[in-house]
Formats: C-alpha cells, sequence, structure tokens
C-alpha cells in the first residue's frame, strides 16, 4: 500500500534540503573574491601607465613593456627594437614634464587571441602648453608569470586637430 503522507513528507523534504544547498552554494560563491579577467587586467595595466606618465615616471610607463630586447616599437616610420633602446628614446624624447604632457587613452577595444595573447587598438592623446599631440596604437599583449606586457606597439600621430572630439 503506497503511502502518500510519507511520501509527501519525503518530497518537501528534499525540496527543501535541496533549497538550503543552492542558497549556500550561491552564498559562497558569491563571497568569493573575483578574479580579474584578462581584459580587466590589460586595461589595469594600461591604467598604471597612463598614472606613471602623468607623475612624469617614464621608467614606471616601461614596466608595461615586455623587458627584452625582442620588444618592437614602431612609430612615424621608425622601428625601434629592444626595451633598453625603446626607454633610452622616450627619456630623450620626453626629458621634461612639459614635453610629457598630460597622456589619456581613450576608445581602447580588446580582443583576446588566445589564453596568453591579446591586442589592444585605441585612441591617444598628450594635452601639453603648447599643443596637443594625438594618434591611435595597436598594441599586441603577451601574458607572462609577471602579467601581461606589450611586446608590440605600433603607435602613429595624426595631423594636427584630426583626432580631437
Amino acid at each position: 500500500m503506497f503511502h502518500y503522507k510519507i511520501f509527501e513528507r519525503w518530497v518537501k523534504t528534499w525540496i527543501i534540503l535541496g533549497g538550503i544547498q543552492v542558497s549556500a552554494a550561491f552564498i559562497a560563491f558569491a563571497q568569493q573574491p573575483s578574479v580579474p579577467t584578462w581584459k580587466e587586467e590589460i586595461l589595469a595595466m594600461l591604467n598604471k601607465q597612463v598614472e606613471a606618465w602623468n607623475r612624469g615616471d617614464i621608467e614606471g610607463f616601461m614596466q608595461g613593456y615586455w623587458k627584452s630586447d625582442s620588444l618592437l616599437f614602431t612609430s612615424g616610420g621608425n622601428i625601434q627594437r629592444g626595451w633598453n633602446a625603446t626607454l633610452e628614446k622616450y627619456q630623450k624624447n620626453y626629458n621634461t614634464k612639459s614635453k610629457m604632457g598630460v597622456l589619456k587613452f581613450t576608445e581602447l577595444e580588446c580582443t583576446l587571441l588566445s589564453p596568453e595573447s591579446a591586442w589592444v587598438f585605441g585612441h591617444w592623446e598628450l594635452k601639453r602648453e603648447s599643443d596637443r599631440p594625438a594618434g591611435v596604437f595597436t598594441l599586441l599583449f603577451k601574458k607572462f608569470s609577471d602579467g601581461w606586457k606589450i611586446i608590440h606597439d605600433h603607435t602613429s600621430s595624426a595631423p594636427s586637430n584630426t583626432l580631437h572630439r
């Protein structure tokens, strides 16, 4: 003989226990610290570069680049190879705070190419007393044990006032 009341209690008990388990799992998941995504990590690194630049800290800015002789930087039809050579070029061309101005990156587009590589396209602008140079860049990133680093930077300048919005 089927005992409907016992079965009904059994079902209710399992529904309640299941609800408690789901609630506990949701609470445990919600309380865990979130792990930054690849995009958040790259954008945070680019933000650190902007902050370093705006402090006048070229070496801090360069921490976003792969510290290797294989780093490739192209700009204005020129090719620069190597981290040290790129640092020296920045130090030569931006040897005063007024030449550095205030850097801003905008309209960043990020694309993951593989778990260890990504590219970012964006606009850059320097606000200085005498001018506002601007342009676009494409950055190729590689993920290393110490985080995402730029391994290739292709930056171009726009003719005056063509990119200002």
